[in-house]
């Protein structure tokens, strides 16, 4: 089933840092903090056009296991009563690595809070001290494994392009946060915003932020990676679409369908990789039916260059494969 949630914004709050690439209140729209009546409210309004999905409500944006406690107990409490009514099936909620101490998971579980998403960025001791964040990467792993300990669903989350990464550092990354078994992934390319630390680096040419086709195709691998080698779902790439984020972006690879470009690139990738060898000629390709808008979408289709190279592609639907799985047979 697909994974959904009523997204409640939590700008800055609890948040003791100001990463080089972080204006949350940009990120989300948001700027102020939202109350228990803000929450039942939005609840309300969401759970009346729910019909029956399996819906999280989730706090982002701030650190929300840092904030004070009385201010957590209050947004728990006015969530927690639609869960219990079986209108929403959790909560979740995310934080620092290092903001996740025993007492913190211990006021979370007398709620109905189902998972914790960690937003460890980089597993590159390095890149996080150059970026700001105020936490190393032992703190992700040790976050991470009380998170698993206490029961809650464990979601982690990585920024790839950071200032001072490489594709080389994000992949090590990637491995080193599949190792602390995560149940979800997010996956976000740095871009730059008005207003912050890297938009004065970017500014001054002492930080190049990757184009999209590059962070196309390590997404990607990205994805390749967690879920079909690693099972493990992506349920983000790239960030949500926002007025405010389109109004003060300055630079990086931003694309309100990413996640797609990032499909199309890897069912292109094996298209040419079952091509391989063959000789010219007509060929049928079948694919999953939700495939086809990401083959021949948003980065353009790659059946009219092979056709110049002499391979006649005819698309051909097929319901039993599934995801990014594709046959190629010759006419």
């Amino acid at each position: 089933m697909r994974h959904g949630n009523l997204a409640i914004f939590v700008p800055h709050v609890g948040c003791p840092h100001r990463c080089s690439f972080c204006d949350q209140g940009e990120i989300t729209g948001t700027q102020s903090p939202p109350t228990g009546e803000t929450v039942r409210r939005l609840c309300r309004q969401a759970a009346a056009h729910l019909a029956g999905r399996r819906t999280e409500i989730a706090f982002f944006g701030g650190s929300f296991t840092a904030v004070d406690r009385a201010y957590q107990r209050e947004l728990l409490e006015a969530a927690a009563p639609f869960v219990q009514a079986g209108a929403f099936s959790g909560i979740r909620v995310s934080t620092r690595p290092d903001a996740v101490d025993e007492a913190s998971l211990a006021l979370l579980a007398a709620y109905p809070v189902t998972a914790v998403e960690l937003g460890a960025q980089s597993m590159d001791d390095g890149v996080l001290a150059r970026n700001g964040r105020g936490h190393t990467a032992r703190q992700v792993a040790e976050g991470a494994g009380r998170v698993r300990d206490r029961g809650f669903s464990l979601g982690l989350q990585m920024m790839t392009g950071l200032y001072g990464s490489t594709p080389q550092k994000d992949l090590k990354t990637a491995r080193q946060l599949a190792g602390l078994a995560p149940d979800t992934m997010r996956v976000y390319p740095t871009v730059v915003l008005r207003g912050t630390r890297l938009a004065r680096l970017w500014q001054a040419g002492e930080y190049r932020p990757p184009n999209l086709e590059e962070a196309v195709e390590l997404g990607a691998r990205l994805l390749a990676f967690f879920e079909e080698e690693r099972g493990i779902p992506v349920i983000r790439m790239g960030l949500h679409a926002q007025p405010s984020l389109e109004q003060n972006y300055l630079a990086g690879p931003w694309h309100p369908a990413f996640r797609e470009l990032c499909q199309g690139a890897l069912l292109r990738r094996r298209l040419e990789a079952a091509l391989a060898g063959r000789p010219p000629g007509r060929y049928w390709l079948r694919l999953d039916p939700r495939a086809v808008s990401k083959l021949t979408g948003h980065g353009g289709s790659p059946l009219e260059a092979l056709k110049a190279r002499g391979y006649y592609i005819k698309l051909r639907p097929k319901e039993s494969l599934r995801g990014l799985a594709l046959e190629l047979e010759e006419v």
